[in-house]
């Protein structure tokens, strides 16, 4: 088929690639010149675990391709993906869907012949209605333009593989040439086995929101557990594997920390509370309030953490190596990074702050020029006082604790994601302290 993906950021970059992966003939628009320039040149702005690879191959083959024109993509595809972001309004609790609007304003006119537009982006409930009545009015095609909703489910550092090989697919229609078209863009992954539901408009809206959301409920159940254990002198791991055993739960999704951030959960739990409220559920939207107000303590949790780690000597003026400056490992993504968020509260607080991240240094330096970085892991350890484990990725878990143990002024270590094995660390001469966690 020959698709459209408007929008080349985290979500319309992968899956154009993957579009192109799966056979289709595919061309993405991006409002950015030099981004579409690098694009074409098979070099991706953005980091995903296998997405630089299956973009140069597509560029280089010629099946994949990027413009600032819309009425090219507009002329060429049958299907358009809208992939624009949808940020947090300026209320603090819905969704901004101002690029949506903007993107239909763009391509509608310019759609003379049946076609679908499939909208990928998170939307408050009733935004497919209100697409679907705008791109009709402004299109020449008028009632022949289709609008599906098909919500991406897209763990970032996994993009490409849960765009390929997705756990499901929703599509959310109203006629059945809408179906139709949804399942035939999707027919090699389906034909994988790959589950679809077919829904409604309103339901396919509201299934994103509530998947999200109910991780960011996980991660703060789990989260004030830890805080519970922290305060009895329990050992919050041990309960993630006793909860995690039993089929209901499950221990996915259930590893303490210092909260959720990017640019997903925080925004969808704050419009899902803010939707509950406006439909008038009122326990459901004080439910989900709740853990929206555990995740964003999280940062102060952490200091104390720190500050009992470093027993009688202040942060004021402590040499502090934070490891980890993206909101979770396998993305240079810091939007809503607690990572980032920790690092400037503990600058704020007196300490000198170097951040080493191994992927996302030059995204966290845009963001927070302020702080000191190291791309250097064992060097980003010279001097240091107190070493902070704020993002879990594999190379803080793979490390050499024997090795590193001379680089710090001082091995002490506060694993704040709760994701090392500490006897190693302990047996190597470290400190290790983690939440929830007794030390040893």
């Amino acid at each position: 088929m020959r698709v459209s993906v408007i929008g080349c950021g985290h979500l319309g970059i992968p899956h154009a690639a993957a579009m192109a992966e799966l056979g289709h003939e595919v061309v993405g628009v991006d409002v950015d010149q030099a981004k579409v320039d690098r694009l074409n040149a098979g070099e991706c702005p953005i980091f995903e675990v296998g997405l630089p690879e299956l973009l140069a191959q597509h560029t280089a083959s010629g099946r994949l391709r990027f413009t600032t024109d819309i009425r090219e993509a507009a002329d060429f595809a049958d299907v358009h993906f809208i992939g624009v972001g949808t940020p947090i309004d300026a209320d603090g609790r819905s969704y901004d869907t101002a690029q949506i609007f903007g993107a239909i304003r763009q391509l509608a006119p310019h759609l003379k012949q049946a076609c679908t537009i499939v909208g990928k982006s998170t939307v408050t409930v009733g935004t497919t209605k209100q697409v679907t009545a705008l791109a009709q009015r402004l299109s020449p095609a008028g009632e022949s333009v289709e609008v599906v909703w098909n919500p991406e489910f897209l763990r970032e550092g996994h993009a490409v593989e849960d765009t390929l090989r997705p756990d499901r697919l929703i599509a959310g229609v109203t006629t059945a040439e809408g179906e139709k078209a949804i399942r035939a863009v999707y027919a090699k992954i389906t034909e994988a086995g790959v589950p679809i539901f077919v829904t409604d408009p309103q339901t396919a809206e509201l299934a994103k929101g509530a998947a999200n959301t109910f991780l960011g409920l996980k991660i703060s159940y789990i989260n004030a557990v830890a805080d519970m254990c922290e305060a009895a002198g329990g050992d919050v791991s041990q309960i993630v594997d006793i909860l995690g055993i039993d089929p209901r739960i499950g221990s996915g999704g259930m590893r303490p920390g210092i909260g959720y951030g990017g640019g997903c959960l925080p925004k969808d739990v704050r419009a899902f509370t803010a939707s509950a409220r406006q439909l008038g559920a009122e326990f459901a939207a004080a439910l989900l309030h709740a853990a929206e107000e555990i995740n964003e303590n999280r940062t102060t949790v952490a200091l104390g953490l720190i500050t009992r780690a470093l027993d009688a000597r202040p942060i004021k003026g402590t040499r502090i190596t934070v490891w980890g400056a993206a909101f979770k490992p396998g993305t240079n993504d810091v939007r809503e990074s607690p990572a980032l968020a920790l690092c400037q509260a503990l600058q704020q607080a007196g300490a000198v702050v170097t951040v080493h991240d191994p992927q996302a240094v030059s995204t966290a330096m845009v963001r927070n020029p302020e702080l000191d970085y190291n791309v250097d892991l064992a060097a980003s350890l010279d001097g240091a006082e107190l070493v902070v484990l704020a993002t879990e990725w594999p190379e803080y878990q793979q490390a050499d604790a024997y090795s590193l143990a001379d680089r710090p002024a001082n091995p002490l270590l506060v694993d704040c994601r709760t994701t090392l094995d500490p006897e190693p660390w302990r047996s190597a001469g470290w400190t290790i302290h983690q939440l929830g966690r007794p030390g040893k």
